[in-house]
């Protein structure tokens, strides 16, 4: 095997020691424990180049150390306002103290606000919010600015809370209602005696029918001042609106009470005329046609009007009839109904059809063309189901086969349930 020499050249350039002739450590003696062999001899590890500065910083870190770290790194920082070190950075942008860049932020907040510049204010205010919020974070944390009096402190504090109302008023103009009781309630946390905080927070309360709430915060600012002209404003406007939404509940409840008791009639109705009704899991949708009492719901003495289907079984077809009372034949519908579009060879006539329903043992019942739908209903052994009467119309000459089709049908289910 073929040793390659280290050149003088490489060997300054991995700092190795050109003392090559020199002698080598004594060998360990043959019962030492050998060294592992995975690992790395002096030689390969001094071969290795030394890691960069970054790379030495975060060798020995879990991958959420290393993040965190990043995160202290403006460039790489996605919680700005809550991070104090990202607006010590912003800062450096502008010339001034903390109390005076924000300052200036207001100012420009209020020329934008006074041209009904509401998102551009709001922004401005924004600015300004970061940098004082910040200054208070390091005061709650108790690290303020070393030459920071109590004088300043307070300053900033005045100012601070003049831009959360502030930008409570961008918000309450750009109806964004929530962020406006929210910026109320951060001023108000500086100084709960600011009136502005007071109003424009019940002003947003009361935008999105949180009466009680608006109501609360209106009480605080009159007592405070009862002669606040705003204020006195707002609470006229909840009152008011006060007054219509009681007005809209006691409707509401009127109205529920009205079909509460038109269901009841309807059930007193039904039972008094032995008529059998039954609902099942999913009644069919009908949009306005349904079992009512006329021509007036709410009186006892009316007659009851039904939803009504006519079915062509041989001919897989139907008609829904809107309103069919209970004082009807089906006579009188047929008498509009036919002749039917789809008829071409007309089997289907007033007096050449007849007409079944089906009865609570599953098996059919004629039923009189001339006869009045109550006396069907209450005198037949059959159930009116979902508010639905439902007719069988057949041409006399195929009637009696669908009759014997359908009772086959029939015994074959119950054999199956059975």
């Amino acid at each position: 095997m073929k040793i390659e020499e280290i050149t003088d050249e490489v060997a300054e350039r991995l700092k190795i020691s050109q003392a090559e002739g020199s002698s080598s450590p004594p060998q360990e003696e043959e019962h030492a424990q050998p060294a592992p062999q995975d690992a790395p001899s002096t030689a390969s590890a001094a071969m290795l180049p030394e890691l960069s500065p970054g790379r030495a910083m975060t060798s020995k870190k879990t991958v959420d150390e290393v993040v965190a770290e990043l995160k202290k790194t403006p460039f790489f920082m996605t919680e700005l306002e809550e991070n104090d070190d990202t607006e010590a950075f912003k800062a450096l942008a502008y010339e001034g103290t903390p109390f005076e860049v924000a300052s200036d932020f207001k100012d420009q907040g209020n020329e934008c606000f006074r041209t009904k510049r509401w998102a551009d204010a709001k922004e401005f205010y924004t600015k300004g919010v970061l940098v004082l919020a910040a200054e208070e974070r390091k005061r709650a944390r108790g690290e303020p600015s070393p030459e920071e009096t109590e004088e300043d402190a307070k300053s900033q504090r005045g100012v601070l809370e003049s831009l959360y109302v502030n930008r409570a008023a961008c918000h309450l103009e750009l109806k964004n209602y929530r962020s406006c009781w929210l910026d109320c309630a951060a001023a108000l946390r500086l100084n709960d005696t600011n009136l502005k905080a007071y109003y424009r927070s019940s002003r947003a309360f009361l935008a999105v029918g949180r009466i009680e709430e608006a109501d609360d915060a209106c009480a605080r600012g009159l007592a405070l001042d009862e002669n606040n002209g705003p204020l006195k404003a707002v609470a006229r406007d909840i009152v008011k609106r006060a007054e219509e939404v009681a007005a809209k509940q006691k409707k509401e409840n009127e109205r529920l009470m009205r079909e509460k008791r038109r269901e009841m009639l309807i059930k007193a109705a039904l039972k008094a005329r032995n008529i059998k009704t039954r609902t099942t899991a999913q009644p069919p949708e009908m949009e306005d046609a349904k079992l009512q009492l006329v021509p007036d719901p709410d009186d006892p003495r009316s007659t009851l009007s039904f939803p009504a289907v006519l079915l062509y079984p041989v001919h897989l077809q139907s008609d829904f009839i809107k309103a069919f009372n209970e004082t009807d034949t089906l006579a009188d519908h047929l008498a509009y109904v036919f002749p039917l579009p789809w008829d071409v060879a007309r089997e289907y006539t007033p007096a050449g059809v007849e007409c079944y329903m089906e009865t609570l043992a599953g098996g059919l019942v004629k039923v009189g063309r001339k006869a009045p739908l109550l006396k069907t209903l209450s005198s037949a052994n059959v159930e009116v189901v979902d508010e639905v009467v439902r007719f069988f119309v057949l041409p006399k000459d195929k009637a009696a086969a669908w009759v014997q089709e359908f009772k086959t049908k029939k015994a074959a289910e119950k054999g199956l349930t059975t």
